[in-house]
């Protein structure tokens, strides 16, 4: 779900944080939290319909539309955040669970001056492309916000929230976008490889999951459906186990108890588990005997480790990380390129699309061997890894040192000798180098949600390279950074969507921008 508790407020851990903007806070079960601008794209976090029943009220003006109003309005589109967008009576209707073509009956519960947020109360005309959500949970859990539409329709709705962003930030029309068709999977389901889950003990059962969207109340989501199933399959015995050892679980009112979270993580070639538990403190109770029986009834867990998170912040990671027992880091691969995971290092969530993500990158960058390539948000060096064989120097920038820490193993892992890592800020180190005479070839930027900031945009403008490879997981932001690389001399060559996320409304990009000289 990235999707589900993705690792911070721009999708990223804090050790995938970025040169521009660092990250923090814990997502949700569908891994982003969406900000924007009312009357675009509405703030916060999807959410379901609820059932109750709204009261009548006589059609109102579009001026004296409140809160209370029965409404009903065509939905046009999928809003970035998973709602039905639509307009009654020229003020843009933000109602969650409507699918476009539907025409619904809602009940305000937000009037604005240019928009409205409303309930869903009624279908009056049914999309063919609703279904029956998957997961007993859908409704409450957060982690996802499309189960209900088809896939297929899925994949539609999130080329159209590309198309809708450049109409609405850039002089592009729609028709005029060279936008290829979004990259789907072929399996949906079972895609995602990590979960960073609250534990809560209610009614004295332990519950492992997600606090539904605006609230603290934890909904347990014990056999997702896009979780990998070796993480279904631990996350399960570590509830049972931490019920009959009687570990105590964190309160986050009281600030009581022992543990808060718990990580999994799977590898997608070997099956192997890395399994990290976070503490409120730092003494886990009955460490030695949770090792003990964990080893014996889930030998799939390659690593048991234990981080301490003393503090009351939204970020799920602490400083402090001790491996208990097994396996120092987790082996994982992509493609060709090798990585060793510690427990708190960035990985793609769905490595087969990354895949996929990645060579569309290569396939921007269009290296011949001969180019000097700069990855200006390299986080652990994924993407630099990743090109480094076809070029003849690739050189990373990371603003968190344990990032760079972790790209400069992943270079020695995949013998990446020609890969270069520097802790610092990519908008005051690329003018350095600039200055020095060394002008790269190829600048690939992956940033945050929140997109590029203008003195890294600035930065771009004097560096010159020839070809601009930007990744993005947020339409809106990436149409804006176009529009100020366009009256910097750039053209949009094309983009390609990747559905890293299915169920969710996340999608990410590959856009080439090249100079116009």
């Amino acid at each position: 779900m990235a999707p589900l508790n993705s690792d911070s407020t721009s999708r990223r851990n804090p050790t995938k944080s970025r040169s521009a903007s660092s990250t923090a806070a814990q997502l949700g079960a569908a891994g982003s939290k969406h900000s924007s601008s009312p009357g675009r794209d509405k703030p916060g976090a999807a959410r379901r319909p609820s059932a109750s029943a709204p009261r009548q009220s006589a059609s109102p003006d579009a001026a004296s539309v409140g809160i209370g109003d029965r409404i009903v309005v065509t939905i046009k589109r999928i809003g970035i955040n998973g709602e039905g967008v639509g307009y009654y009576k020229r003020k843009a209707a933000f109602i969650d669970g409507a699918l476009p073509g539907e025409v619904v009956k809602a009940t305000v519960t937000k009037a604005e001056p240019t928009f409205l947020q409303a309930e869903l109360t009624e279908i009056e005309k049914r999309s063919p492309d609703r279904m029956a959500p998957p997961c007993p949970v859908y409704d409450r859990c957060g982690g996802c916000q499309l189960q209900h539409l088809a896939y297929p329709a899925q994949l539609r709705a999130k080329e159209e929230l590309i198309r809708e962003a450049f109409h609405r930030y850039t002089d592009t029309a729609p028709e005029a976008l060279p936008l290829r068709p979004i990259a789907g999977m072929d399996d949906p389901w079972g895609y995602r490889n990590k979960a960073q889950l609250q534990v809560g003990n209610v009614d004295g059962h332990v519950l492992t999951g997600l606090y539904s969207p605006g609230t603290h109340k934890l909904v347990d989501i014990s056999g997702c459906p896009v979780q990998h199933p070796a993480i279904n399959t631990v996350v399960e015995q570590v509830k049972t186990l931490l019920h009959e050892l009687h570990i105590p679980i964190y309160h986050e009112r009281t600030r009581k108890g022992a543990v808060r979270t718990v990580v999994a993580r799977a590898g997608t070639e070997s099956g192997e588990v890395q399994l990290t538990f976070i503490t409120a403190a730092d003494h886990l109770p009955h460490q030695e005997l949770l090792v003990r029986r964990i080893r014996e009834t889930l030998p799939q867990v390659t690593t048991i480790a234990h981080n301490v998170n003393p503090s009351a912040a939204p970020l799920v990671f602490g400083d402090q990380t001790a491996v208990l027992w097994g396996k120092e880091r987790l082996d994982e691969t992509l493609g060709s390129v090798r990585f060793s995971l510690s427990p708190r290092a960035f990985f793609q969530l769905n490595p087969s699309q990354t895949v996929k993500l990645y060579d569309a990158v290569k396939e921007a960058a269009a290296l011949t061997g001969d180019e000097l390539v700069v990855d200006a948000y390299c986080g652990t060096g994924t993407i630099g890894l990743w090109l480094a064989p076809h070029a003849r120097e690739v050189r990373g920038i990371e603003a968190v040192p344990e990032a760079i820490e972790d790209a400069r193993d992943n270079a020695r892992a995949s013998g990446a000798a020609n890969a270069q890592f520097y802790a610092g800020r990519a908008e005051r180190l690329l003018p350095e180098w600039v200055q020095r005479g060394v002008r790269p070839d190829v600048v690939v930027v992956d940033p945050p949600r929140t997109g590029c900031e203008r003195p890294l945009l600035d930065a771009l403008a004097q560096a010159k390279p020839a070809r601009l490879v930007y990744v993005s997981c947020n339409p809106s932001t990436l149409a804006k950074d176009c529009q100020v690389l366009f009256g910097h001399g750039y053209r949009l060559e094309w983009i390609q969507p990747v559905d890293m996320f299915p169920h969710t409304s996340h999608v990410e990009c590959c856009s080439l921008l090249v100079r116009k000289d």
